[in-house]
């Protein structure tokens, strides 16, 4: 697609406190933009977006280069 230019992937970690598969889910995003590069290498993915205020920490060792912390930023959410 000509006007599409994908600089990033994207994934939201399993939900608990499992380190292992939020790590694993991570890692598997990770691995998959090298692939990506590695394959088709004009579409140059730069950008990993992974972790969230709970596991963010766990993003970035896995290469994580945005992480979204609103609730660590501005706390809780109220539904109501």
């Amino acid at each position: 697609m000509t006007n599409i230019n994908v600089k990033g992937l994207m994934t939201i970690g399993p939900l608990g406190n499992n380190e292992k598969e939020i790590r694993k889910s991570f890692s598997f995003l990770r691995n998959l933009k090298d692939r990506v590069n590695s394959k088709y290498p004009e579409v140059e993915i730069t950008e990993l977006s992974m972790g969230m205020s709970g596991d963010y920490e766990i993003a970035v060792e896995e290469g994580a280069t945005l992480i979204r912390v609103g609730t660590a930023l501005f706390g809780a959410r109220n539904y109501k």
